[in-house]
């Protein structure tokens, strides 16, 4: 499937009074309440809420605006200012209010759900109608259900129109890239009557800001191939920032905090550095989530990198039901470049070693990549250049249980997600151990992740339109979270 194109430039700037702001940004830590893992998220209670941070916009030089308006506004500027702030301050104070309401009836069911739970009544596996699959496989299922619902009931994104295509309002929508196209392309192709869209054309009622720029396709059309500079696509990105912050006054308020890009190309997080509010402040939904080099599981996204090499589920992958355990007869299987720092160790140490653990480099010829997956019991994930594997999404596509193998990962929706529910995770250093490993994992250990495996799927797969609970939403439930996290003043 090819994406679309949208947008186009308007060249009249409109140049609007910006204020500095200071914004509070909020991150909830883990207190072992039951709400989540080692990352933040937005549904503990008050006294949990910490490390405010204060944040500044640029200062700026103002403009004379009247000169630029209808001589019809020059009647009565004084009083047409003031009452054309209060109403924006109207507008800002209902979009926090809305925010603030999610929170407490997050709270609140976490709470609700905490307390059932200590009187020793499951609720069971239904949330607002929802059929849940299988409820382990979430960290706290009433707050993320309830946070899933507020989500579809309020959230709003704002999407720029500035900017054309190639390398704005559209993405690669296959191969490796895919979920950078998709989800542009998704919010793109949402339409100003659509009922119940999380798009709005009204900025005053957005809770965050879409960047519609495709590094993937900066990558392609700006970068000048093997010359390893990226200093064209960071030009590209700081002029987009600097185009919409004279055109609008949104950027400049809050210094970017509640603005979001997407990116699945490995220079995604380069690329956010050409502007440093754009580093530090806004949320950044990245495929490459790697905290060593500055990824921050309670500001920014992981997202999953999916594979789709013509844009459509492999045919291989979409016949159920899947081979059960017994007829599975590979204890683990890989197959894949000699990439990164990571898979060298993988391949000199179990390439070629053992039939019932096949590792190969690449394929030979004539063999089948996922009839292998789909007669594995697990399937081996090392990271590649970057810290994200397309392995793990064709890994839970296939039934097959993904063998993480990976450093300084942020794992793709980790703030709802118990990855340990449906998947192993193996250290670098234990990798000449892995059959070892994986040996022990009991029979029904594996039956337990393997139900998990099923029960998570939904959440990995990019339908077309979006689904409830499929990979695009899934993604801006991420960004939600992240804007429950800030409070604007």
């Amino acid at each position: 499937m090819e994406c679309q194109s949208f947008g186009g430039w308007n060249q009249a700037l409109v140049l609007l009074l910006l204020s500095s702001t200071a914004i509070l940004l909020f991150f909830a830590s883990d207190r072992g309440d039951g709400v989540g893992g080692g990352v933040s998220n937005p549904i503990a209670s008050p006294s949990d809420l910490t490390s405010s941070l204060s944040l500044r916009s640029p200062k700026r030089t103002p403009r004379p605006l009247l000169d630029q308006f209808p001589r019809t506004l020059h009647q009565e500027p004084d009083r047409l200012v003031l009452q054309t702030k209060k109403s924006k301050e109207r507008s800002r104070r209902g979009v926090e209010e809305e925010l603030a309401r999610a929170r407490r009836a997050i709270r609140r069911a976490a709470a609700a759900a905490a307390a059932e739970s200590s009187r020793g009544n499951a609720s069971g596996n239904v949330f607002h109608g929802e059929d849940v699959p299988l409820a382990a496989i979430y960290r706290n299922p009433a707050a993320f259900f309830q946070s899933y619902v507020e989500m579809e009931k309020r959230f709003k994104v704002y999407v720029y129109e500035e900017g054309e295509p190639p390398l704005v309002h559209e993405g690669p929508c296959k191969d490796i890239y895919t979920t950078e196209g998709r989800f542009i392309e998704e919010l793109e192709q949402q339409q100003q009557e659509e009922e119940g869209g999380v798009r709005t054309w009204d900025p005053a009622r957005a809770h965050a800001f879409f960047l519609p720029f495709s590094v993937a396709k900066m990558v392609r059309y700006v970068y000048k191939d093997q010359s390893w500079d990226q200093a064209p696509i960071k030009r590209f990105v700081n002029d987009y920032l600097r185009v919409i912050a004279s055109k609008h006054p949104f950027w400049n308020r809050t210094a970017g905090a509640d603005h979001f890009m997407l990116s699945c190309h490995d220079w995604g997080p380069h690329a956010s550095r050409a502007n440093q509010e754009l580093y530090r402040n806004s949320i950044r939904a990245l495929c490459n989530a790697n905290t060593s080099e500055g990824f921050l599981p309670n500001k920014d996204v992981s997202i999953p990198e999916i594979h789709l090499h013509d844009g459509n589920i492999p045919r291989q992958l979409l016949s159920t039901p899947f081979p059960d355990l017994s007829d599975r007869p590979y204890l683990a299987f890989f197959a894949g470049g000699n990439h990164g720092p990571i898979r060298p160790l993988l391949l000199h140490h179990w390439k070629g070693r053992h039939a019932d653990l096949p590792v190969y480099e690449y394929l030979p010829r004539g063999l089948d990549y996922y009839s292998f997956m789909l007669k594995s019991r697990f399937c081996l994930c090392p990271s590649c250049h970057e810290v994200a594997s397309p392995r793990i999404v064709e890994a839970i596509y296939a039934e097959c249980v993904p063998v993480l193998i990976s450093e300084s990962y942020a794992l793709p929706f980790g703030d709802v997600l118990r990855w340990e529910a449906f998947s192993v995770s193996v250290p670098v250093a234990e990798i000449p151990r892995v059959r070892e490993v994986l040996e022990r994992v009991g029979e029904e250990e594996l039956r337990r992740l393997r139900e998990g495996v099923k029960a998570v799927r939904r959440h990995f797969v990019l339908n077309h339109p979006a689904k409830r609970f499929d990979a695009f939403n899934m993604i801006l439930h991420s960004v939600w979270l992240r804007r429950l996290n800030v409070k604007l003043n």
